[in-house]
């Protein structure tokens, strides 16, 4: 079976090195196999969006040394390659759960949903635990408060676990009805929600390799619980831990931090930033100046450890010292 990977940037801030060295982990994953790559751009978060960004992200993952076989820019056969342009394909998706009674409306706001929860976060990204206050509205109560407030809709999770195997972490196991609970798949504004939009993509897009940073471990499951509502083949997953400073918190200006256009501006050779983000997956020894095309034979993910990749002080300098 020929490989697909991706990447996926959202043109709502700059790359820096954590996002680069994602791009560069899943480029290498793709490319030690043979397979193709896909670069997508994930803007669906229109007033966050940041006009020119788009194209600056593209450039910029070029000059590190990246390429792709389709794309926003290059074209190709699964296109479009934005998610603000694949709207009606989400649509579908809602309607076929709409249709199976796989997803109900929910007229909760973020501030009743935490009155409500009063129990533990769940993932991050989810905020608390959804409590299930609307999952068994009554039809006339849904056609009250339709008439009132716009829904959103909500994946009615099924009790039980899922696992899968990630190519980093290995065997994972998790109870999504117990650590979320019923979670978004579409906004009120019916903007569809990420899990949604990513799960419709990968598979339209024939994605065989997800590889992307574990901050996204725990929506994993949640996506998988969507392939299989939508009848989908789900990809293999792969999470590479974050790039974080020498005290542990994610990277910021204070540990030295550029974004890779900072980096290009300030006059770095591309083979020093590639050798530093290979350095940080522990791919290449410290100061080393390497392509990533150097870097393709002999890959897999299972050299990479699990441990968060720490950026020593001084070394996001040394790129632009004279």
């Amino acid at each position: 079976m020929l490989i697909r990977g991706r990447f996926a940037p959202s043109p709502t801030g700059p790359l820096h090195l954590g996002n680069a060295r994602t791009a560069l982990l899943s480029w290498l994953a793709a490319r030690s196999a043979g397979g193709a790559y896909l670069m997508r751009v994930e803007d669906l978060d229109g007033p966050r969006v940041r006009p020119g960004l788009e194209a600056r992200i593209l450039d910029e993952l070029r000059w590190l040394g990246l390429d792709w076989d389709e794309g926003p820019d290059v074209g190709g056969p699964a296109g479009p390659y934005r998610q603000s342009e694949r709207l009606p394909r989400y649509a579908a998706a809602l309607e076929a759960l709409r249709a199976a009674g796989a997803v109900y409306p929910c007229f909760c706001s973020r501030a009743e949903i935490a009155a409500a929860s009063q129990a533990p976060h769940g993932p991050g990204d989810e905020g608390p635990r959804y409590p299930g206050t609307c999952r068994d509205l009554p039809a006339a109560e849904v056609a009250r408060r339709s008439a009132e407030r716009r829904p959103a809709w909500r994946f009615r999770v099924p009790e039980g676990t899922v696992a899968f195997d990630d190519a980093v972490h290995g065997r994972r196991v998790h109870e999504v009805l117990a650590e979320t609970g019923d979670f978004v798949v579409a906004r009120a504004d019916g903007i569809p929600a990420y899990q949604l939009a990513v799960v419709v993509d990968d598979a339209a897009m024939g994605v065989t390799e997800v590889v992307r940073g574990d901050d996204l471990l725990p929506s994993t499951a949640r996506q998988l619980l969507l392939y299989a509502a939508l009848g989908l083949a789900p990809p293999r997953f792969g999470h590479v831990p974050l790039v974080v400073g020498e005290d542990g918190a994610r990277l910021a200006k204070r540990h030295g931090a550029r974004s890779l256009g900072e980096l290009r501006d300030a006059g770095a050779d591309p083979a020093a930033v590639t050798g530093l983000l290979a350095a940080l997956s522990g791919l290449a020894p410290a100061g080393a100046r390497v392509t990533p095309r150097a870097l393709v034979s002999g890959f897999s993910l299972g050299k990479i450890g699990t441990a968060p990749a720490v950026l020593p002080a001084g070394a996001v300098e040394a790129l632009v010292r004279p």
